[in-house]
């Protein structure tokens, strides 16, 4: 009964920044890759980041890469991700999920980020 709550969404204008929050429980947090995953307006999801479990470290897509940085803090079961130089582009629901581009499992409810003048 994994669960997963995203936080920190909201309104930003162009170039201005966000940071969103995961909190996790119900699994193995500490031993599952997690994820970030968007979807825009009348568009599919787009893979935004994985976080590894056992490396820690991060990959991203390109349209996000030097932007967004992702951090997972297993001792308090959460994930984040910081977005900087936000663009309109951006503007999607965001969610959090347990895996990676090979498979999402877990997913949490999402969060709406706006990015407009």
């Amino acid at each position: 009964q994994a669960q997963l709550v995203e936080s920190g969404g909201g309104w930003v204008q162009p170039g201005g920044s966000l940071r969103l929050s995961c909190a996790a429980s119900g699994f193995a947090f500490s031993q599952s890759a997690m994820s970030w995953v968007r979807q825009a307006p009348g568009k599919g999801l787009e893979w935004v980041s994985s976080t590894h479990s056992s490396t820690g470290t991060t990959a991203y897509p390109d349209s996000v890469k030097g932007r967004f940085t992702a951090s997972k803090h297993n001792a308090e079961n959460t994930l984040h991700l910081q977005m900087n130089m936000l663009k309109s582009d951006d503007t999607a629901v965001y969610y959090c999920a347990q895996g990676g581009p090979g498979g999402f499992y877990s997913w949490g409810h999402g969060v709406q980020v706006t990015v407009s003048s």
